[in-house]
C-alpha cells in the first residue's frame, strides 16, 4: 500500500486491503486471509478468478502467437468473431480492449451512420444519454456524465449529446422528436449509480421508441452483460435461458451492443461492439481500429470465456444465488435498521443504508466486512454494491451472507 501511496497515482481509493491470489470466488491476501470477492473486478470475474479453461487458453495461446496487430489476419480472430456474433445475433463485431473504447467506438458508428444513411447533416448528430450514466472516463465521456467528480476540471467538453432522467420514457419521446438525433446510449441497469433497475418493460419501450423514431438504440452492457443479471444480456429481461441466447419473448435486441470485462473472464483486457453491416460498415479501412484489439490472445481467451458461461450454467447459477442474496439480505433489514433497502437483478445487487449520501456509514460498513472475510465497495455515498463472481455456490452464498451479518452486528455495536 505504502508503494501504490508513493509512487502510484491518486486517482482510487482502495479499501486497505492487500491481495495476492485468488480462485473462485475468494481472494487471499499477502498475509494468507481468505475473504470472498463480492466486487469481482466491477464484474470483469464473472467466470471466477484464475478459472483453469480461461487460464490454460491464456497461457497456450501467449505462448504460440499474442500479437499481431491488425495489419495482417491472425488464425484466432475469425473464429472468435464468428463465435460471438452467432451467440448475439449480430452480423458483425469490432473488437476492441477496454470498456471505454468500446463505448467511443459505439459513438463513432453512430454519428458515421446517422450521416450516411439516415442522412443528418455533417456535425449536426446528436446522442441521447441519461443522468447518472457511467460509461467510462475516456473525454468524450465525461463531456456527458452528470457526476461532478468525473467531468469537472477536464473541460472543454465535446458536444452533441442531451442528458434525460433515466428509466423516463416520456423524455426519451420528447428528445426522439428532434430530427438530428441519431443514437440513444444508455445501461439497461445503472451499475455506479447504485445498481438502479428500470421499470419493467422499459427496454421493450425503448426499442419500440427508438424504432419509430428511425434512431439507433445503444446497449452498453460491459458491466451487466455475460451472464452477471442472469441472463446474457440485461436488456433480455427475465430469461429462463441456461446456455445460449434463446431469444424468449422478452428478448429485446439493442442495435449496436456493447461488451467487456467479463469477455476475458478478467484475465486479459478485451470489449467488442456488435452491429449489423447497415451500421458497422460504415466505417472503412483506416478510419478506426486499435493494436491490441483482436489480436491473437484476446480472441483466444474470449472464447475461452464465453465457453464457461455456456458450458458451466452460469445464467441459472445468477439467478438462482441472487434470490438467495436478496431474500438473505431483506432477513437482515428485520434486525438491522442501517440496512434500508436491497435492488438488484442476478449477481448484481446492492444495498442503501439509513444514511447520507456523504455519510461514511457505508465506507465504515465495508471495512468491517472486510475485517470478517468479505470484499465489497461503496457507490454514491450510502450504497454498497455486492457483484460476487457467477460461479459461487449455494453454501458459499450463506456463508457470505453470515460475515456480513457479523459485520452488521459490529457497526451497530461502534454505532450504539
Amino acid at each position: 500500500m505504502a508503494r501504490e501511496a508513493q509512487y502510484g497515482a491518486h486517482n482510487y481509493h482502495p479499501l486497505p486491503v492487500v491481495l495476492a491470489r485468488g480462485r473462485g470466488a475468494l481472494v487471499w491476501d499477502v498475509d494468507g486471509k481468505e475473504y470472498f470477492d463480492f466486487l469481482s473486478a466491477y464484474s470483469a470475474v464473472n467466470q471466477g478468478h484464475g478459472h483453469p479453461k480461461i487460464v490454460q487458453a491464456l497461457a497456450e495461446q501467449a505462448e504460440t502467437l499474442a500479437l499481431t496487430s491488425r495489419a495482417f489476419y491472425n488464425d484466432q480472430l475469425g473464429t472468435y468473431e464468428q463465435k460471438i456474433t452467432e451467440l448475439f445475433g449480430y452480423q458483425k463485431v469490432l473488437p476492441m480492449n477496454s470498456g471505454a473504447e468500446a463505448v467511443e467506438t459505439a459513438i463513432k458508428l453512430a454519428r458515421r451512420w446517422a450521416y450516411d444513411v439516415k442522412g443528418i447533416p455533417t456535425n449536426t448528430a446528436k446522442i441521447v444519454v441519461v443522468d447518472q450514466n457511467f460509461h467510462g472516463r475516456t473525454t468524450t465521456i465525461v463531456s456527458f456524465s452528470s457526476d461532478p467528480d468525473s467531468y469537472g476540471g477536464f473541460g472543454p467538453y465535446a458536444e452533441g449529446f442531451v442528458r434525460i432522467p433515466y428509466n423516463d420514457l416520456t423524455a426519451l419521446r420528447v428528445a426522439l422528436e428532434d430530427p438530428h438525433v441519431a443514437a440513444f446510449l444508455v445501461e439497461p441497469i445503472q451499475g455506479e449509480a447504485g445498481v438502479l433497475v428500470p421499470d419493467t418493460n422499459y427496454w421493450a419501450r425503448v426499442r419500440a421508441a427508438c424504432s419509430a423514431a428511425g434512431v439507433l438504440m445503444l446497449a452498453d452492457e460491459v458491466q451487466t452483460g455475460i451472464g452477471r443479471t442472469g441472463a446474457w444480456l440485461a436488456s433480455c429481461g427475465a430469461c429462463t435461458c441456461t446456455a445460449a441466447c434463446e431469444r424468449q419473448s422478452n428478448y429485446v435486441r439493442p442495435d449496436v451492443l456493447i461488451l467487456g470485462k467479463a469477455l476475458s473472464g478478467g484475465v486479459y483486457p478485451v470489449s467488442a461492439v456488435l452491429a449489423d453491416d447497415e451500421v458497422m460498415l460504415t466505417i472503412h479501412p483506416g478510419q478506426h481500429g486499435s493494436t491490441f484489439g483482436g489480436n491473437p490472445l484476446a480472441s483466444r481467451v474470449a472464447q475461452a470465456a464465453l465457453d464457461v458461461v455456456l458450458d458451466e450454467g452460469l445464467l441459472a447459477n445468477a439467478r438462482e444465488r441472487g434470490m438467495q442474496f436478496r431474500a438473505g439480505v431483506e432477513r437482515l433489514m428485520e434486525q438491522f435498521p442501517i440496512l434500508n433497502l436491497v435492488r438488484g437483478k442476478g449477481l448484481l445487487n446492492a444495498v442503501q443504508l439509513n444514511d447520507a449520501e456523504t455519510g461514511t456509514a457505508a465506507w465504515d460498513l465495508c471495512i468491517l466486512m472486510a475485517e470478517q472475510g468479505l470484499l465489497a465497495k461503496p457507490t454514491h455515498g450510502n450504497i454498497i454494491r455486492f457483484a460476487p463472481p457467477l460461479i459461487i455456490t449455494e453454501a458459499q452464498m450463506e456463508e457470505s451472507l453470515n460475515r456480513i451479518e457479523r459485520a452488521l452486528v459490529l457497526f451497530a455495536k461502534a454505532r450504539a
